[in-house]
């Protein structure tokens, strides 16, 4: 006996929801990002679990439609200021965007004001912090600013020039930080090539950063606006 036209379309129905690939859980959660962000690897999105993160961690999952985090736990890491992706800016290889960024609060020699103050201990030289990354570098950091509280500083300096660090518009430190962040861009393909590979989503950071911080700051910000320089070339 032939098989009825109900039954083979009931038969293709079945084998076709046995073999189709899972959906991807962010894509259930927003059914509205389907068409948009099919495209983009998995696993940006991929879950993790919030009981094995640290209090300063904005985790994958928590991305809203048309948004990725720049987790350090997958390739999108490569984009943080913290990565080991060296590059040279003004004549010299710094290790990270963190270390040049941390360099700038340290003294620039033994005639510096910062490095002849009273009673202030610096850990590090200048060219110490330049060649570190991620943690170790925000912690050398965060050693400079309380030194820098202490003497009741708010300025920076690069090639001599002092600066504001947290000025209300952007200024010479966020110049230097966009000029610095692109050439970290340009001079590593690898980084190159996943800041590109994340089109038109909008960039987020994978902490959580303090109320209204200064231009600088919002490195996410920044690295869209060179990828959209990138995708105009």
């Amino acid at each position: 006996m032939k098989p009825t036209f109900a039954a083979v379309i009931s038969f293709l129905v079945v084998v076709s929801n046995s073999t189709m690939p899972a959906v991807p859980r962010h894509l259930k959660e927003h059914p509205q990002q389907s068409t948009r962000e099919a495209r983009y690897p998995v696993h940006w999105w991929t879950p993790v679990e919030e009981l094995k993160k640290p209090d300063w961690e904005i985790l994958p999952q928590e991305a809203k439609p048309g948004e990725v985090i720049l987790s350090k736990r997958n390739e999108l890491g490569l984009l943080s200021n913290f990565a080991a992706t060296p590059f040279t800016f003004h004549g010299k290889r710094y290790a990270s965007l963190e270390g040049f960024w941390q360099a700038m609060l340290y003294p620039e020699g033994p005639t510096d004001p910062r490095a002849r103050y009273p009673g202030i201990e610096w850990k590090f030289t200048r060219e110490q912090v330049s060649q570190m990354t991620a943690f170790e570098a925000k912690r050398a950091g965060d050693v400079a600013e309380e030194n820098m509280r202490r003497m009741k500083i708010g300025w920076v300096s690069f090639e001599g020039r002092r600066f504001a660090y947290r000025p209300k518009q952007a200024g010479r430190h966020y110049r230097l930080i966009v000029t610095a962040t692109r050439a970290k861009v340009l001079q590593n393909p690898e980084v190159k090539k996943v800041l590109l590979a994340t089109g038109d989503l909008i960039l987020r950071p994978d902490h959580h950063q303090e109320p209204n911080a200064p231009a600088a700051w919002r490195y996410f910000e920044i690295l869209m606006n060179i990828r959209k320089e990138l995708q105009n070339r």
